[in-house]
């Protein structure tokens, strides 16, 4: 059986915060909520309404020539790109377009850029879009491939963060704590959740959720 989702509104026009509540672990962390942001990522009209809250935050201040898809955000990561660009965003390479492209994982973990794509983050200033930034260990291994291939870091994107910055880097989210005041993420070591002997609920990763 799924686990209990519940829809809850939120200020933005268009965006929700999907959770449940419970005992929630991912490869690097335990938390009590586990937030499923699916439907912003498949959805085109809610990767529209997350793209279009996300460059508010970017118009004014902020060169990109190319977006960087963390998490499957790939659709969203379009969207953002054609609202930049309607919005004619002042961009530095020789199309004036935006590049909207994935890291290749290899089996050890780093992230790459085949030789094809490293032209689109050589010398580009490159925005990361991540479905969240919580531990910020995938975005600070972005950020040092990005260094790696001699792109320049405009930013962090995410639709919910509990930092404000990584690496040095500002991290721009839609939602933070303030919009669900109980959450909490800790270490599997710290996890008070582990101590009091409560079973994990769900292996969670960027694809979603595995009921244990």
């Amino acid at each position: 059986m799924p686990i209990n989702m519940v829809k809850l509104p939120t200020t933005k026009e268009g965006l929700y915060l999907r959770v449940a509540q419970g005992h929630f672990a991912t490869s690097h962390s335990h938390m009590n909520y586990f937030i499923d942001i699916t439907m912003q990522k498949t959805r085109l009209s809610e990767a529209k309404a997350v793209a279009k809250a996300l460059c508010d935050e970017y118009r004014t201040n902020t060169i990109v020539d190319t977006i960087v898809c963390l998490d499957n955000t790939e659709a969203i990561g379009t969207c953002l790109a054609e609202e930049m660009t309607k919005m004619d965003f002042r961009n530095m390479n020789a199309h004036q377009t935006i590049y909207v492209v994935t890291p290749e994982h290899t089996s050890g973990s780093q992230l790459i850029f085949r030789d094809n794509i490293a032209p689109m983050i050589r010398e580009k200033h490159v925005l990361i879009l991540a479905a969240s930034v919580v531990t910020g260990y995938t975005a600070q291994a972005t950020v040092d491939a990005i260094n790696y291939y001699d792109g320049h870091v405009a930013g962090i994107a995410c639709i919910f963060a509990t930092k404000k910055e990584c690496e040095g880097y500002p991290v721009t989210s839609i939602f933070n704590p303030k919009d669900l005041p109980e959450y909490a993420s800790y270490s599997s070591k710290e996890c008070p959740m582990c101590k009091a002997g409560k079973k994990i609920d769900a292996l969670v990763n960027s694809h979603g959720y595995s009921k244990l």
